[in-house]
């Protein structure tokens, strides 16, 4: 269960994913439209992992980000910025694909071990306020006589891929992504 607090954020999470997609070569510039989002829970409640997807022109972009409530040693090519929280107070933003405990969910997520979060949002002093459906559903979808990957396989090196881009993987098993318009693979086996 994903807690999402009422509160205020600066910058912005359209701010953030303009940044992020601004400061990698493989990101763009132009007008930003977000098209949804889905998150993960972390098993140990520390790092808030939430994906977005976001369309810059023709190209719709999976943005994984990690929320840490400290900086991360070593990881400084992960990072993308800060961000204040009214509630949690300043956060450290991370390229959820740089990031170990992002990674871990979409090895479990392909292996058939977990499933997106259900969204709880909360008042700023905790009280539940209501369950919200996440804007982007995902999906385990698997080719007839194939089975997912063990997470052994996985950690062992089997090849195993998250998009940056929507459009173009592919897979015996794949984990796929739904919004209001759309829908594409965003990590293959």
């Amino acid at each position: 269960m994903a807690i999402i607090y009422q509160a205020e954020l600066s910058p912005s999470k359209p701010e953030i994913l303009h940044q992020f997609l601004e400061s990698r070569s493989w990101g763009e510039t132009g007008e930003l439209e977000v098209l949804g989002a889905y998150r993960f829970d972390d098993p140990d409640g520390e790092v808030g992992i939430e994906c977005h997807f976001a369309r810059v022109g023709e190209t719709v972009y999976h943005l994984p980000l990690a929320y840490r409530a400290e900086p991360v040693e070593g990881a400084a090519e992960g990072f993308i910025g800060t961000m204040d929280h009214s509630v949690l107070g300043e956060r450290y933003v991370y390229d959820g694909l740089a990031d170990d405990v992002a990674l871990d969910c979409f090895r479990r997520a392909i292996c058939g071990e977990q499933e997106q979060a259900e969204l709880e949002i909360h008042t700023p002093d905790g009280e539940l306020v209501e369950t919200r459906p996440q804007s982007v559903t995902l999906s385990l979808e698997v080719d007839e006589g194939e089975q997912p990957p063990s997470a052994d396989e996985l950690l062992d090196g089997e090849p195993f891929t998250i998009s940056r881009t929507v459009g173009g993987l592919d897979g015996t098993v794949r984990l796929v992504a739904t919004w209001a318009d759309g829908n594409g693979v965003i990590a293959a086996y």
